[in-house]
């Protein structure tokens, strides 16, 4: 089940639809992840071993989350401010 190329890409959108939902720059990393590896699967790069499967997984999620970091994240010296509610 955990070799079958498309599961790994379903549950990257299904986790990336989650991100849509619960915002928080959290999920998005993780989606990437799933889809490479799914990728990766489908083009018959890795194998299906499980624990290497997970590590592929786990380091595409590091990798993207560090590297959208950098694109979106809070440059040095900014802050985050809010100046009004929007509850209010």
């Amino acid at each position: 089940m955990f070799t079958t190329w498309w599961i790994w890409v379903a549950a990257g959108f299904v986790i990336g639809a989650i991100e849509v939902v619960i915002p928080g720059f959290i999920f998005l990393g993780f989606a990437i992840g799933a889809i490479f590896t799914g990728i990766l699967i489908g083009l018959n790069l890795i194998g299906s071993n499980i624990f290497v499967l997970i590590l592929v997984f786990a380091l595409a999620s590091l990798i993207a989350w560090f590297v959208l970091y950098k694109l979106f994240g809070l440059k040095k010296g900014q802050t985050k401010r809010w100046d009004t509610d929007i509850n209010a």
